[in-house]
């Protein structure tokens, strides 16, 4: 766990002459978490357990833009209830002939920090991880034997969070996976909270039917109940923004052709032991990214790429 080789040596200074501020990485004593933190006090950190993104905040580091659960486990026992879990490669009981456990094996996998790089341009600075098929337990090896790489790469700005994946097949035999971004985002209040972009959009309502099509609908999206529905927006470019009573949420996705929009409301967050405050569902929306419908299919030595970017902007 170490920056990427071959770094440039820093530049000498003048006397009288100084750097601008860098970012900060780093690695934490028991090396099980990455956290990244910018000069303005902007800052992140992401799990090696899962890769999971336990913390985004903005505005100097005072405001926290992902939900998390009191009860989440962090140790490696289970997958992480908040921030953003990665889903691969199924979405959702994996099929009935395998072996698989629910949204795959990405969340509950350590994964390998691959290094760092910082622009002075913007401010930002990259976080890379790596997982492989040769990280995977002998049990996932298992169930599900195919030979493959995944680079998943976070990049933190003053006011937007970027994270981008490339699955690589490294083998000669085709297969399929499903990727989704399992976003947690921390609202102020789920009743004065509603989305935009998605209103022209179909969806399957898992709640009602996992096999319903519902119509689009001509309003913006409110959360008044358990809500657990897949869109199918038809621009995969579209904006979809998350409003509530703070800086708005605007997300951008690329190559990603489906939005999972979930929230468990009150008698569902009851029943989830990792859940906790129970009311803690007043307080978070999960809109989830990616490509879930049907798999993306890579032949031997091809890769795929997707990426989101959430951007924080000011009502009004």
């Amino acid at each position: 766990m170490v920056d990427r080789p071959k770094k440039p040596s820093a530049l000498p200074t003048s006397a009288g002459s100084s750097m601008p501020p860098a970012p900060q990485v780093d690695i934490s004593p028991s090396s099980d978490r990455v956290t990244a933190t910018l000069p303005t006090g902007e800052s992140c950190e992401v799990l090696l357990y899962g890769a999971t993104l336990v913390s985004w905040k903005s505005e100097g580091g005072q405001r926290e833009n992902l939900w998390m659960s009191d009860a989440a486990k962090v140790d490696g026992s289970k997958a992480v209830r908040g921030g953003i879990p990665l889903v691969f490669p199924v979405f959702g009981p994996p099929p009935s002939s395998s072996h698989l456990p629910q949204h795959g094996f990405a969340r509950i996998s350590r994964w390998e920090f691959l290094g760092k790089s910082t622009s002075e341009s913007d401010s930002s600075v990259q976080l890379d991880f790596g997982l492989m098929s040769s990280n995977l337990s002998p049990e996932m090896r298992a169930a599900w034997p195919c030979e493959f790489g995944v680079i998943y790469s976070v990049t933190l700005g003053r006011r937007s969070l970027e994270t981008r994946v490339v699955v690589r097949n490294e083998g000669a035999a085709a297969w399929e996976f499903m990727w989704l971004w399992h976003t947690y985002l921390r609202v102020e209040d789920i009743h004065q909270t509603h989305l935009t972009g998605l209103s022209s959009t179909p969806y399957h309502d898992r709640v009602a039917s996992a096999h319903l099509t519902s119509e689009p609908s001509p309003t913006p999206l409110t959360i008044t109940s358990e809500t657990d529905r897949v869109y199918h927006p038809p621009d995969p470019q579209s904006t979809i923004t998350v409003h509530t009573p703070a800086p708005r949420y605007e997300i951008t996705r690329e190559n990603l052709p489906d939005v999972v929009v979930w929230n468990p409301w009150e008698e569902k967050a009851k029943g989830m032991s990792d859940f906790e405050p129970k009311d803690g569902w007043e307080n978070m929306l999960c809109v989830e990214e990616g490509s879930v419908r049907e798999g993306v299919r890579l032949e031997g030595g091809e890769a795929w790429e997707g990426g989101v970017t959430v951007r924080l902007v000011e009502e009004g």
